[in-house]
C-alpha cells in the first residue's frame, strides 16, 4: 500500500529542530519557576516561528543520548499546525513515563540529540505482511488496546515484517504476539519523514 505526506525543505527541518530545542529549554525553566503553569500559559516560541503549511498525519519527538533512548512521545492525530504539535510533543517527550525514575535533567539536555518524525496518515491494511520494514510504521488496535512503532524500530533491530507486527502486539499493545492475525484486530501503516540535529548541522 502507499502512504503519502508533504515533504519538508531543509530550512523547515532546521526550523522545527530549533523549535524543539528551544521549547525543551523553556519547558524546563517553566517547571522550575512555575510548576503549576499550563502549556498555554507560558510564552510560546511558536510566536516567532513561521507557519509550515500542509496537513500532516502526526508528529513524534525523540531525545537520544548517543544510541540510548531518553524519551519519545508523539501523536497520530492529523494536524495542520505543525509548529504547535512539535512543541506539544517535545514537552511530552521530556516527561516520557518510561523514564519516570530517571528523567531528563536540565544539565543533561544540551548533550542530548533531538529527532523529529513527521508522519503520514495511518491507513488500514488488509495485508499486514505487505509492510516494508524500515519504510512503514505500524499501529495495532484491538478493542481498547493499541500500540505503535515508528518505521526505524524495525530497521534498527533488524526485524522482519512478522517480527515487527508481533513485537508491537506484545511490547506496545499488551496483546498476544499473533493478535495482528486476528479478525478483530486492525493494523494501520504509515510512513515517516525523520530528521535529527547531527544530520542537518
Amino acid at each position: 500500500m502507499e502512504t503519502t505526506q508533504p515533504s519538508l525543505s531543509p530550512d523547515e527541518r532546521r526550523t522545527l529542530l530549533r523549535l524543539a530545542r528551544e521549547t525543551a529549554e523553556e519547558e524546563w525553566y517553566r517547571r522550575a519557576l512555575q510548576p503549576v503553569a499550563s502549556f498555554r500559559e507560558r510564552r510560546s516560541t511558536a510566536s516567532t516561528t513561521p507557519k509550515i503549511d500542509g496537513r500532516f498525519g502526526g508528529v513524534f519527538v525523540t531525545f537520544w543520548a548517543g544510541k540510548a533512548l531518553r524519551g519519545c512521545i508523539g501523536t497520530l492525530t492529523s494536524t495542520d499546525d505543525l509548529v504547535q504539535t512539535v512543541q506539544q510533543a517535545t514537552c511530552s517527550a521530556l516527561a516520557d513515563p518510561r523514564f519516570e525514575g530517571d528523567p531528563i535533567t536540565l544539565a543533561e539536555l544540551p548533550q542530548l540529540e533531538i529527532e523529529i518524525s513527521i508522519l503520514s496518515d495511518a491507513t488500514p491494511t488488509s495485508n499486514p505482511l505487505s509492510l516494508i520494514p524500515g519504510v512503514h510504521g505500524i499501529v495495532v488496535r484491538q478493542g481498547e488496546r493499541s500500540g505503535c512503532f515508528l518505521p526505524k524500530v524495525a530497521a534498527d533491530r533488524g526485524w522482519s515484517a512478522e517480527e515487527f507486527l508481533s513485537n508491537c502486539c506484545t511490547m506496545k499493545a499488551g496483546l498476544p504476539p499473533d493478535a495482528w492475525r486476528q479478525g478483530d484486530t486492525q493494523v494501520l501503516l504509515f510512513t515517516a519523514e525523520a530528521f535529527r540535529e547531527s544530520r542537518l548541522g
